[in-house]
Order: C-alpha cells, then sequence, then structure tokens
C-alpha cells in the first residue's frame, strides 16, 4: 500500500497544470518553474503513490488510468484550499486597512496621486494609505514580492498575467540628450537616427521593462549599444550630462530630467508608452485594492478629457 498521506497540495497543482496542458514546457511557464524541475516533481508524486500519472512519449502527453481518477480529486483539494486562503485573507483584510502604494518615480501628472488620494478617502475614510518609493531594479514597483497592494508601474510587466492593471495615462515616448548632442538641434528626430546612439539601460533585473525603453521593437533585430545603467532619476540626469548616452523618456516625466543641460525632442518612429496601476491577480482584489483602481479610473478618465 503507497503512502498517500503526505502529498503536498504543490505536487497535485503540479499535476492538475500538467493535466491541464497536457504538455510539461507550457506547465512549467504557467507555474513559474523550470521544466527539468516540474518533471522530477510530478515523478517523485508517482513514485510517492506508486502509480504512473502521464505516459510521455514522442506523440506528447496524455493522462493515465490513475491519472483520470486522481483529476477531479485532486482540482477539489486545490480549489477548496484556494478558497481557505481567500477566507483566510478576507478575515486579515478586515483587521488590516492599510494600503500600500508602490512607485518607481512619482507620478507628478496633474496632481494625479492627491486626487486619486481624495476620492478614495471619500469612499474609504477608515482606509490608511501608505506610499511606498521602489528602486527601478523592480520594474513591478514591489508587487512582485508583496511588498505593495497596488502599484504604480510602466507597462510591460514581467510575468504579466500575475497582474492587472488600468492604464492611467498613455504618453508619447521623447528621447532625452544633451543639450550639446548634434541631434539635439532637430525639432523632431527619427528613431533610425538614433539607432547607432549609445542608450542609457534601466538594470537587467527590469527584464521587458528595459527593452521597452530601448525601443527594442523598433530596432528590426539590431541590439542596442548601451552606454551605461541607470537605476534612478538623479543617475539618468548624471549620465545625460556627462554624455554617456542618450534615453527614451515618457512626456510627463521629462521634466524631472530636463534641468540645466538636457533636452528631450519628439521621436518618430516609437510607440506611446503605457502608465498604469497594477495589483496582483492570486487572488480576488480585496475592498481597497478595488476602491483605489476605481478611484484611479475615474482621475484618469477626467484627467484624459481635460487634456483632450
Amino acid at each position: 500500500m503507497a503512502m498517500t498521506t503526505d502529498v503536498h497540495l504543490r505536487d497535485l497543482r503540479y499535476f492538475l497544470t500538467v493535466a491541464e496542458e497536457l504538455h510539461f514546457t507550457r506547465a512549467a511557464e504557467r507555474l513559474y518553474v523550470s521544466q527539468p524541475a516540474l518533471s522530477k516533481q510530478v515523478r517523485a508524486l508517482e513514485r510517492q503513490l506508486g502509480v504512473e500519472l502521464f505516459r510521455r512519449d514522442r506523440h506528447g502527453v496524455a493522462l493515465t488510468a490513475p491519472g483520470e481518477a486522481l483529476l477531479p480529486y485532486a482540482r477539489r483539494v486545490v480549489d477548496d484550499w484556494a478558497a481557505g486562503a481567500a477566507a483566510l485573507d478576507a478575515v486579515r483584510a478586515e483587521g488590516r486597512s492599510t494600503l500600500t502604494v508602490g512607485m518607481s518615480t512619482s507620478p507628478g501628472r496633474g496632481g494625479l496621486l492627491p486626487a486619486i488620494r481624495s476620492r478614495f478617502t471619500a469612499a474609504h475614510p477608515e482606509a490608511t494609505v501608505r506610499l511606498r518609493q521602489v528602486s527601478w531594479e523592480d520594474p513591478t514597483a514591489g508587487l512582485a514580492d508583496g511588498d505593495v497592494d497596488v502599484a504604480f508601474v510602466w507597462l510591460p510587466l514581467p510575468d504579466a498575467e500575475r497582474y492587472a492593471w488600468t492604464v492611467v495615462a498613455e504618453e508619447a515616448r521623447l528621447v532625452a540628450l544633451p543639450e550639446s548632442h548634434a541631434l539635439a538641434a532637430r525639432a523632431e528626430i527619427d528613431f533610425a537616427d538614433l539607432a547607432d546612439e549609445p542608450f542609457l539601460a534601466l538594470p537587467e533585473s527590469a527584464g521587458p521593462l528595459r527593452d521597452h525603453w530601448l525601443a527594442l521593437d523598433s530596432r528590426a533585430g539590431r541590439p542596442p549599444r548601451i552606454g551605461a545603467e541607470i537605476a534612478g532619476t538623479e543617475e539618468t540626469y548624471e549620465a545625460l550630462v556627462a554624455g554617456l548616452g542618450v534615453c527614451l523618456v515618457a512626456a510627463g516625466n521629462a521634466p524631472l530630467i530636463t534641468l540645466g543641460g538636457v533636452v528631450t525632442r519628439p521621436v518618430r518612429g516609437v510607440s506611446p508608452s503605457r502608465y498604469a496601476l497594477a495589483w496582483r491577480r492570486e487572488q480576488p482584489p480585496g475592498a481597497l485594492v478595488r476602491g483605489y483602481a476605481e478611484a484611479c479610473r475615474e482621475v484618469a478618465g477626467r484627467l484624459r478629457q481635460t487634456r483632450g
């Protein structure tokens, strides 16, 4: 008789995901684990249960009869536990009426934050809002490691399927360059003329966001030249003044770096940037997250009307 008492919830979740995808690589991507680690874990579960759950051959992956038999029960256990965790979270949230808002640069943008706060506080007078400044090394501004409840971020986010968001502003990407730069004399610059310039890059950890600000999608597959890495506004300004490179910047952030010696110019041939308020999808968002997102949507909508 196989010992089946100590099967971990994680192993059941792994089994379920492989059963849904019938493909180890896709299942591993959904679970944020490596494919070898997933295969190893499923084999360990099969050893523990004393049965084969999947048939693996060159045609792909299929459930065996024991796998089919286990499937509805595994699903029930995982679903029940998710419901239990959500109930716990709800109880915790009742007693915790603090909403932590992450950001890497202050949103500015026509008084966005104070307007959202006053609307949110009117609807949730019991709630406290805390702002947390997060370095550019974390493109999720604290969401990924659970430090914040909602965050102002630039899209695209790494592991985007983990998050939901509402777009606050869509802004042109300008190029920032030292005023002594040969191209600074132009009123507008084609991205093609910038492609060979050294660019300032976000840290590697920023992933798809680093690629976005290097405009990888506008380079026709040619790798960018990196002049320096930057992880904050002051560093960006210093690197620009020192002539280490040029960089793209959202129109709303231009005032942060166009201090003495730095100018911004419109760029043809790059898509706009999207600034969003994001939150984690893991469970249904709590009342405070929903309320803040709602206030954010209303304020952003009003800002768009006044600009439009």
